[in-house]
């Protein structure tokens, strides 16, 4: 995303949540799930609503589809920030 001009931070703490993966802007966060570090979908779906609730917008990537099918990844992304869904309302 830094080869776009698109500014990341990454391992963000949000109050009520705990860290996040990345953050783009104040509003988009980007979750990257792993087979070995997210067995359990219901804690993860739980971090999203909690997000939500708190006026985030969550886009979440399984590790393997960022390393086999980033095209796909960057444009899900791109379109986000193009909404601005990374802005605060």
């Amino acid at each position: 995303m830094a080869k776009l001009g698109v500014l990341v931070q990454q391992q963000v703490a949000i109050e009520g949540v705990g860290f996040v993966d990345c953050l783009i802007g104040e509003r988009l966060v980007i979750e990257l799930d792993s087979i070995a570090h997210h067995s359990d979908p219901t804690a993860d779906r739980h971090r999203d609503a909690l997000l939500s609730a708190l006026g985030y917008r969550v886009l979440r990537f399984m590790a393997k589809q960022v390393d086999e099918s980033w095209p796909e990844v960057e444009e899900a992304v791109l379109a986000a920030i193009s909404r601005g869904d990374h802005l605060a309302a």
